[in-house]
């Protein structure tokens, strides 16, 4: 054995570990463009036959609302890899000008279109000619709203069923309040 494959072989193993080098694809979580916008799918050239080497080769990143009827020349028929943010779609279809077969790809990493079949004897892989991306608007959180409803009077509540007992209120003040939005 050679001295030099040692070497070799530690220089692979190096490479391996190194994250980005492998070409691994992102989680749907993750796809935001460098300011941080969201990023409705990532699209990639190169797949391979061990899934921990898809997603790789020269990226296309679309953005919600992206619809391209025709792919840029260099894009038509190559994508072999997505990536579909979390509440978005993808849809593609297999001719420029939105007509062939069509699918929708729901939120997801989908490192070998070979595995997605295209009518009866095809597949997706280098397949792709137009698209739509769409995501849902992201949630908007609105606080809880909370209403407190107080009984102020001195006669007590009417018995709201038979053989329902109610407890009696605390010292009553003059009026009935509202706490909380309305």
């Amino acid at each position: 054995m050679s001295p030099l494959c040692p070497l070799l072989l530690a220089l692979a193993l190096a490479l391996a570990a190194v994250p980005g080098v492998r070409g691994a694809c992102p989680v749907p979580a993750d796809l935001k463009s460098a300011n941080g916008t969201r990023t409705c799918a990532k699209l990639y050239d190169k797949s391979d036959p061990y899934y921990e080497n898809c997603c790789g080769g020269a990226e296309l990143a679309l953005q919600p609302g992206a619809d391209l009827p025709y792919l840029p020349s260099d894009w038509t028929n190559v994508i072999s890899s997505l990536v579909v943010g979390q509440r978005c779609e993808l849809t593609v279809w297999s001719i420029r000008g939105k007509a062939g077969k069509k699918r929708k790809f729901s939120a997801g990493t989908y490192p070998r279109l070979e595995e997605y079949r295209r009518g009866i004897f095809g597949d997706w892989s280098n397949a792709i000619s137009a698209l739509y991306c769409r995501c849902a608007p992201a949630p908007v959180q609105t606080p809880p709203r909370q209403c407190l409803l107080v009984r102020t009077s001195a006669s007590p509540a009417p018995n709201p069923a038979p053989g329902l007992q109610t407890a009696p209120l605390a010292p009553p003040p003059e009026t009935l309040t509202q706490i909380g939005h309305p």
